[in-house]
């Protein structure tokens, strides 16, 4: 059986801490990183307390999510988030729960809440009556009075942008979506297309007729794409920014059927990384957003919460732009 010296041993820390960390103590002063491998390394060593008792949960969170549980298998985007939420609680020993915010009952002990998704600010003080330990993942309701972890799209936006004019290209179109929130009360003002035309617009090179909305799906990229050749047949941008990687999926897609060379006539930058933008033809030049770690960053705000923050705190992810054979 497995002793606290042998977990110890593995971590490379004291016994102390390691008997600190599984008794949840407070006030000891050690980082998230640690914790992570302590916990870890119990599992791995089927480490039990005194008595064959397993290892007690520290916390019970229940995860609030704009899509359904099948909407979001069909949403990359949205699943890479969950997965970084459980990865954490499964790490820090939390036991989690999905709910909808219709079956989020009043009854069921919860210590927090994670929000994923588009959230009004009606629907976030519903939730906050339900648990003041709330935090949003991929919105921003009211940053003087919520937490939360969203990434920086507008300078994703502005990557892309910068890159493409560098290389010489100065008609760009863009093709992404709009949403709402899941009470219908309003449509969201998506950051990517603000950020696109005030960056082009400050440049010279804003042209509303090359900018095209509408789901942030494949088939509506595909559809767009489709549109935008339709439109400018001889005449077609040199290059366009696509809003997320599933709807630069489908303008490929389109592109190809149209016998247009990528990126010998036109060169196409998306939004994600999804794990599958490598693979397709040609490799898609993305702006990475690190989506797990969204995830992993609600976990460690809503504990920061538990244990004493009292201070709303915002945390905005920065991206990267990886650029493959999709543009030149």
């Amino acid at each position: 059986m497995a002793t606290i010296k042998d977990i110890a041993k593995r971590v490379g820390v004291s016994i102390a801490t390691v008997s600190r960390v599984l008794n949840y103590d407070k006030s000891l002063s050690v980082s998230e990183e640690t914790k992570e491998k302590v916990f870890q390394a119990a599992k791995e060593l089927q480490y039990k307390k005194k008595g064959g008792r397993k290892l007690a949960q520290a916390y019970k969170f229940a995860v609030v999510s704009w899509y359904t549980e099948e909407e979001e298998l069909d949403d990359l985007y949205y699943h890479a988030i969950s997965l970084g939420v459980e990865k954490a609680c499964e790490a820090h020993n939390i036991e989690l729960m999905k709910v909808s915010m219709e079956n989020l009952k009043e009854s069921e002990e919860i210590d927090g809440i994670i929000a994923i998704g588009k959230f009004s600010l009606p629907q976030a003080e519903k939730l906050k009556e339900r648990s003041p330990h709330l935090v949003f993942v991929d919105c921003s309701p009211d940053e003087d009075v919520f937490d939360a972890v969203i990434s920086n799209f507008e300078r994703a936006t502005e990557k892309a942008l910068q890159y493409f004019l560098n290389q010489g290209h100065t008609r760009i179109g863009y093709i992404g979506g709009m949403e709402s929130y899941r009470d219908q009360t309003a449509l969201i003002q998506d950051p990517r297309s603000l950020s696109f035309e005030r960056f082009l617009t400050e440049k010279g090179h804003y042209d509303s007729s090359l900018v095209y909305i509408g789901n942030f799906s494949v088939n509506d990229g595909y559809a767009l794409m489709k549109k935008a050749i339709s439109d400018h047949k001889e005449n077609l941008p040199t290059a366009f920014f696509l809003g997320n990687d599933s709807m630069a999926f489908g303008a490929l897609k389109a592109l190809h059927e149209e016998g247009i060379p990528v990126p010998g006539t036109v060169s196409v930058i998306g939004v994600n990384d999804f794990s599958v933008s490598k693979h397709v033809y040609p490799p898609l030049s993305t702006v990475k957003v690190f989506t797990e770690l969204m995830g992993k960053t609600s976990v460690d705000s809503l504990m920061e919460r538990l244990e004493g923050r009292e201070v709303p705190k915002k945390v905005v992810l920065s991206t990267v732009l990886n650029i493959r054979e999709s543009t030149k």
